[in-house]
């Protein structure tokens, strides 16, 4: 399966052939679901914490007799039953990350690439944004015809690449990641994903 190559400018460079196994497999939405949840849940801080009724302040003095007042005997007014007491099962820090086989994460990503391969934009790189510039990367992105959340994947270290980063940071809906960074999630929540030459070719290789 073959993709034109356009500059940010929008004129047609040439084609380039996407690997199959990559871009065109029937995604499986099972394992882009766990990794999904993998991702969310791993991004979790798992600081909610409350206290137990040995944990929270006060309480050491019996409230009222045992016998007589015609009231349920207590010993505590930290007791769970109580306003201001402790609470029975409450959260306490803990991690909620769990783990996946590196060969479904791999299909995970692999699926969502190929989910997305009509919403796709292989660009040669954003060497004609000259200087860092917000209206220059506008400008590209209406002339590549994309809008909504723009997912760019490309490496902005890269000589030809100098001012991509400094040029998209200001758009909202503009989501810049390095091909080792791809994951489930942005490729799912992007209306557009943009891709240097370069990045196709890493991240074939990668998922291959």
């Amino acid at each position: 399966m073959s993709k034109e190559i356009l500059s940010t400018n929008g004129e047609k460079l040439g084609e380039i052939t996407l690997e199959k196994s990559v871009f065109g497999v029937e995604p499986n939405l099972h394992v882009m679901h766990l990794a999904l949840r993998r991702q969310l849940n791993n991004a979790r801080q798992g600081s909610a914490c409350a206290k137990t009724r040995a944990e929270v302040a006060g309480g050491g003095r019996k409230p009222w007799k045992q016998k007589g007042t015609g009231r349920a005997r207590a010993g505590s007014l930290r007791s769970p039953l109580f306003a201001g007491g402790g609470v029975i099962f409450g959260p306490k820090p803990r991690s909620y990350a769990f783990n996946m086989p590196q060969k479904a994460r791999q299909l995970a990503l692999r699926s969502a690439l190929s989910a997305r391969e009509e919403q796709l934009v292989i660009v040669k790189d954003f060497s004609t944004i000259a200087e860092p510039k917000t209206k220059l990367m506008v400008s590209a992105l209406k002339s590549l015809n994309v809008s909504g959340k723009v997912l760019i994947i490309a490496n902005p270290k890269a000589e030809e690449n100098a001012n991509l980063e400094l040029s998209a940071r200001n758009i909202p809906s503009v989501k810049l990641l390095l091909p080792t960074n791809l994951n489930v999630k942005d490729l799912l929540e992007a209306d557009f994903v943009v891709m240097t030459e370069s990045a196709v070719k890493e991240i074939t290789e990668r998922l291959s």
